[in-house]
């Protein structure tokens, strides 16, 4: 594939013909947001400058992170015992990062609740550090759901439960947090941050990286409490220490200055124009809900769900055909609508639509009548 940067056809002609994109991440932003970020590109009010320049010390930064971390605290009503970090390096980083922190001469092992392949890579980094118990593994069920609290029978005493609240490529979601006793609930939350209200003060620490729901690629947000934080060891490499981060306040080195100005919009469409988490959580459900309809129509003889019922996403629906030869067919004629990005991961095969906060419902009702308009015709 080559990229073109050339004008033809005209700027404005490629802004006005946009796709509606189901990717998994980077995923679509709203267009107030992106009409924001495009009004101030050359010069960020009162900065003199684009965000893409301005120093990372700069009181125009100053104010940016200090909003965006005051609007995430409002949004998700964090406690004052916790603290709010901007990183780099994506979920994958703080895989590394909870257990060289938590587990790390701990003298206890770290549990980990396997229900997709994010959990089971984050897993699989744990190990590095010590020892890990996996308390509950669906793998031989394709993770198609999640544990009940039954199911879970969980030590006495971890580091830390580790869980991944929703799973991107097999679209299985947690309802609610696992109940874990007395030990630190670490919570991947990357595919529905922000998508819904959560109580922060069940966790210990919570991570996501911010492209599905939240801003561009390159940025994490980590929230974890003054109690997790003292655990943490104070001989670490800086860039990994979580006490290094807090010392420097998301400041240890350069930051993802533009993530955090698009972070910082973001929040404010979530607040101001979405009408905050509650109404972001209604809209997931009615736009999953729509996709849903439309696999269960016919009982499963031509669409065929991944997830089971009472563990399906509101964030990735997974799907397949029951005739898999249609498969290509169905992708051809959903880009002729302006509907892209559907193909599921290739570990699960079939379809992966993601409707995360900036998908417009129309988004999902232009698939819903395609995958209906599709089957009546094959």
């Amino acid at each position: 594939m080559t990229l073109t940067l050339d004008r033809q056809p005209s700027a404005r002609q490629a802004q006005e013909r946009r796709v509606f994109s189901f990717s998994p991440g980077p995923a679509v932003l709203p267009l107030p947001v992106l009409r924001e970020v495009q009004r101030d590109l050359l010069a960020l009010p009162g900065a003199g400058g684009s965000v893409l320049e301005i120093s990372h010390r700069s009181p125009a930064f100053d104010a940016i992170l200090a909003e965006a971390e005051a609007n995430l605290r409002e949004l998700l009503a964090v406690p004052a015992d916790y603290r709010v970090f901007f990183l780099q390096g994506g979920a994958s980083l703080q895989f590394s990062m909870v257990p060289i922190n938590l587990l790390r001469g701990q003298g206890l092992p770290a549990t980990y609740i396997l229900t997709g392949t994010w959990g089971g890579k984050a897993a699989m980094e744990a190990r590095r550090e010590g020892r890990v118990h996996v308390v509950w593994d669906d793998a031989d069920g394709a993770y198609a759901r999640v544990p009940s609290a039954a199911e879970l029978d969980l030590p006495e005493a971890s580091s830390y439960v580790h869980y991944t609240s929703n799973e991107t490529i097999q679209g299985v979601q947690f309802r609610r947090p696992p109940e874990v006793g007395d030990s630190p609930l670490v919570c991947d939350a990357s595919s529905e941050f922000l998508s819904r209200p959560v109580d922060v003060g069940k966790f210990g620490l919570l991570y996501a990286c911010a492209q599905k729901n939240a801003g561009p690629a390159g940025l994490t947000v980590v929230v974890v409490s003054d109690e997790v934080l003292e655990r943490c060891g104070d001989d670490l490499h800086s860039m990994l220490s979580y006490r290094r981060h807090a010392e420097k306040g998301s400041r240890l080195n350069t930051p993802n200055v533009f993530g955090v100005y698009v972070f910082l919009l973001m929040t404010r469409w979530l607040r101001d124009e979405v009408g905050g988490l509650e109404a972001a959580s209604a809209r997931a459900k009615a736009k999953t809900g729509l996709i849903y309809d439309a696999l269960d129509a016919d009982g499963g003889e031509f669409y065929v769900p991944h997830a089971e019922v009472a563990s399906r996403s509101r964030m990735n629906v997974t799907f397949r055909l029951r005739t898999s030869e249609l498969e290509p067919a169905f992708v051809a004629a959903a880009a002729e609508r302006d509907l892209v990005a559907l193909k599921g991961h290739r570990s699960v095969g079939g379809f992966r639509a993601s409707l995360y906060n900036a998908m417009p419902m129309e988004g999902a009702e232009r698939l819903r009548d395609f995958m209906l308009d599709f089957r009546a015709t094959h």
